[in-house]
């Protein structure tokens, strides 16, 4: 060994040197491998990651985005459309019953004296009142002339009660002599600058014209009103007398509120526009391109259009309900949707630009991106430290090996090692890397230790986020699959529903669009003798429209089992789901009770399809009236119900419009008229076998088509009360008035004396129905007057006689009446109760109840 300035070599010093040398070289080495192919892993498992994070959220948002556009912008626009038509609706009823009003009194002239019509006065200036117009140059003193407007100054009352229960700018009555009886309350407004009365050319109008050629009632296009200017549209309706048209009657409604909300339905993106019947837009905020509102001779007829999809997309709307679609303007596409005014021939047209719905999907797309660069760079940067942190560590041992390198053979080898075995050990099972206290030598090798630990945690964080997201969609999954089987089991499911009655025969099926569906149907006994039916559909569809379906059947059952008639349940109903209901949900539904002893049925249809009914040895066939609207939509309103009657072998279907609007790959509609012939292809069928068909007709139709909508059905045939030969039924309705009392007598005698009644028990009974009859002709209806229907059932062993009145008057328990004391003289006894005394005494059995708006009063007796 030699020494050369205090270093030994060949002694152990040098071998520890060498051995440390050597081990330095090769744990340098073989962790610049490790690092290099770890760090290129890690990198290209983050960039992949991150690459799939970009894709999912760019599926995910692109699918979010057009089920938000569909679902608020069809309803929006259809929420419109029924709105505004409602108006018009309302001024074509006024103004037909206007001109029917005035037919009569031109039929009737003699039996009306003449009334005074002047001209405006400026001074009734806010006052309703009725005023003479006249066109330039006609003689109102000319005795024909006169005569008419004297005649027609006879409607001065009921033209000021219209106008002042409708929101219309005038109600009047233009003839054929150039006058008018025109009522207002400015007559200021008709004086020029000059304070002239300013003449109207009536008969030039369009409004005036156009309704003597078509000779029907005609809605205006929009116009300028000839006294304000203001934007309008008149409804003119012709008056026949002896089969010409006498003259015109008609309204004219101001439209600034729709002009006003038309043009503030313009935001960066989207607009609402409205289209006429020729296709020209009258209504739009837009300023130029093709929703810009011309004149009528410069306008685009938008079915017309150079853009085919925008053509056929306008022919929808005016013809019914455009759905949301893309429409393609030129380089532009947009979303669009529409729902007709079916009043006035119209169509609301709600557009948003697809550009701009998709700017929120960019812009975090973008900003993803940036995230993703500054990551990336964050962890080349501290690669690239970390990387020159170990170059200088390794220098600083060359440096100072020869004097502590035992010290720190052990305290930088042993550290490397084991970092190096973690890393190399990192797997599916193990994937992250974690700080140990071999690594805290407050050096590099911390911080290298660290910058690892910090990197695999977000690693391992990356991937919990990514377990989380899927097992919180199978949770979801899970209670979707629940809430359809709580959802099944709220529907009549057991078939058959009623085995013990052999009377009908029902059935009822709903397929989900989706896992929950909105459609719901339900079949329940009132009573022993009335059967409650019901069909509806919820706006919307998933889950939220699923609960709204539930709360709606329980109230709609609830108030039917207490004894409200359709109309009145619907009502109540209505009120309870439109109080608070900010997501301004609704159900369409039809509700239908029959008494089953009569196959006699009263129905209320809220906005729900047409039912079908098929007579015996015939086929099926709808069934069409005017509809209420639907449940939830506005509160307050009153529903109308309708009466119908089944016979012994008559069905009844009813079904929501998912059957109607199934859609097959080339978006053609199923229609009523396939599934009238779905029903005909076994229409004496049961019907279990009845829906099958219809079913079977769908899915040959829409093949493959994903299926949009729920599908539901409800059938129902009847057979008839069973053929009782010891019961006779019959029934008598007439007028309640006493003088309609000896018509009763002889129709409750004459089946008396058929069956050999008793004079005594014959005379009981007619004590009890007369004094029952009189009371519902003095009282139920007072002041006015109503119907009474008296059916009797006659039974032969034992022998009896049950009677039963109905009426729709006021509710009234006569047993609710205490029984008057008879031991007090007459004049100590209390005023009335007397006569039902007598009839409790007179027969055997005396009921009351109220249910479907009726007062039931049913007395029997043996005899």
């Amino acid at each position: 060994m030699k020494k050369v300035m205090n270093l030994v070599l060949g002694g152990i010093e040098n071998k520890i040197f060498n051995v440390f040398l050597f081990t330095l070289i090769l744990v340098t080495g073989a962790f610049t491998a490790v690092i290099g192919v770890q760090s290129r892993n890690l990198t290209r498992v983050t960039e992949e990651t991150s690459l799939r994070q970009k894709e999912s959220i760019e599926q995910i948002s692109g699918r979010t985005m057009q089920q938000v556009i569909e679902g608020t912008l069809g309803n929006d626009v259809n929420m419109k459309a029924a709105v505004a038509d409602n108006i018009f609706h309302d001024l074509k009823s006024r103004v037909e019953f206007l001109a029917g009003y005035t037919a009569e009194l031109y039929a009737d002239a003699g039996s009306y004296s003449a009334r005074k019509v002047v001209f405006p006065d400026p001074s009734r200036k806010g006052q309703i009142c009725t005023q003479l117009l006249t066109e330039e140059g006609v003689d109102i003193g000319e005795e024909e002339t006169a005569a008419e407007i004297g005649l027609l100054g006879n409607l001065s009352g009921t033209l000021e009660a219209l106008y002042a229960d409708a929101n219309v700018n005038s109600f009047f009555i233009a003839t054929e002599r150039g006058t008018m009886v025109y009522v207002d309350d400015r007559p200021e407004e008709k004086f020029d600058e000059n304070g002239d009365l300013i003449p109207i050319p009536m008969r030039q109008r369009g409004w005036y014209t156009d309704t003597m050629k078509e000779g029907k009632t005609f809605f205006s296009d929009v116009q300028s009103d000839t006294f304000t200017g203001r934007t309008g549209i008149v409804c003119a309706a012709p008056v026949y007398v002896d089969g010409r048209i006498a003259a015109i009657a008609g309204a004219d409604l101001f439209l600034d509120d729709l002009a006003e909300s038309v043009d503030s339905s313009g935001s960066e993106g989207s607009f609402v526009a409205v289209v006429n019947q020729q296709g020209h837009v009258i209504f739009s905020p837009e300023k130029d391109g093709i929703f810009q509102v011309r004149t009528a001779d410069a306008a685009e007829d938008l079915r017309e259009s150079e853009y085919e999809e925008l053509g056929q997309f306008v022919k929808e709307a005016l013809g019914g309900t455009a759905d949301v679609r893309v429409i393609r303007l030129g380089e532009e596409e947009k979303y669009a949707a529409g729902a007709s005014l079916d009043t006035v021939g119209w169509a609301v047209i709600s557009v948003v630009d697809k550009e701009y719905t998709q700017q929120s999907m960019r812009e975090m797309e973008k900003q993803y991106d940036t995230i993703l660069a500054d990551a990336s760079d964050e962890y080349r940067s501290a690669l690239s430290r970390s990387t020159w942190t170990i170059l200088l560590l390794l220098l600083l041992i060359f440096v100072t090996g020869t004097v502590s390198v035992l010290i720190m053979a052990k305290r930088i080898v042993r550290p490397l090692g084991i970092m190096t075995r973690r890393i190399a050990g990192l797997t599916g099972k193990t994937p992250q890397f974690f700080m140990e206290d071999v690594y805290r030598t407050d050096d590099e090798i911390e911080v290298l230790a660290e910058a690892f630990a910090s990197l695999s945690a977000r690693t391992v964080q990356y991937v919990d986020e990514v377990k989380k997201i899927t097992a919180e969609k199978e949770r979801i999954g899970a209670e979707l699959s629940m809430a359809t089987a709580i959802q099944a089991s709220q529907l009549p499911s057991i078939f058959p529903a009623f085995p013990e009655r052999s009377e009908f025969d029902i059935y009822a099926t709903m397929k989900p669009a989706k896992e929950v569906g909105g459609d719901f149907y339900d079949f329940f006994l009132v009573d022993d003798d009335h059967i409650a039916m019901v069909m509806a559909d919820v706006s919307g569809k998933g889950v939220p429209a699923a609960l709204f379906m539930m709360i709606a059947k329980i109230l709609i059952k609830n108030r039917v089992l207490s004894g409200d008639s359709p109309a009145m349940a619907l009502s109540r109903v209505n009120n309870q789901l439109t109080e608070g209901n900010e997501v301004e949900m609704f159900v369409t539904v039809w509700l239908g009770i029959l008494e089953i002893s009569t196959g006699k049925g009263i129905a209320a249809n809220a906005g729900h399809e047409h039912p079908v009914i098929r007579r015996a040895g015939g086929g099926y066939e709808l069934i069409t009236y005017r509809h209420s609207p639907a449940v939830g939509a506005i509160s307050g309103i009153r529903f109308r119900e309708h009466t119908f009657e089944l016979h012994p072998g008559d069905s009844l279907f009813v079904y929501t419009d998912g059957v109607a609007e199934a859609t097959s790959s080339e978006e053609e509609l199923f229609g009523t008229d396939r599934m009238l012939q779905a029903l005909n292809r076994e229409p004496d069928a049961a019907p279990e076998k009845v829906l099958r068909n219809v079913m079977k007709g769908i899915q040959a139709f829409v093949k493959d088509a994903v299926q949009f909508d729920d599908i539901t059905m409800l059938c129902m045939k009847y057979y008839g009360p069973q053929n009782n030969k010891e019961i006779v039924m019959k029934e008598l309705v007439l007028e309640a008035k006493t003088e309609n009392l000896q018509q009763v007598l002889d129709f409750i005698d004459g089946q008396l004396e058929e069956r050999g009644c008793s004079m005594k028990h014959q005379m009981q009974i007619d004590v009890a129905v007369e004094e029952i009859f009189v009371n519902i002709a003095s009282y139920a209806y007072a002041p006015g007057s109503g119907d009474v229907t008296i059916r009797t059932e006659i039974q032969e062993e034992p022998r009896s006689i049950k009677v039963t009145f109905s009426d729709r008057g006021m509710p009234y328990n006569p047993l609710e009446k205490l029984d008057p004391d008879i031991t007090l003289s007459a004049e100590e006894r209390q005023i009335g109760g007397l006569g039902i005394f007598m009839v409790k005494k007179s027969v055997d059995v005396m009921e009351y109840t109220y249910k479907y708006g009726q007062n039931i009063l049913t007395i029997r007796k043996d005899f």
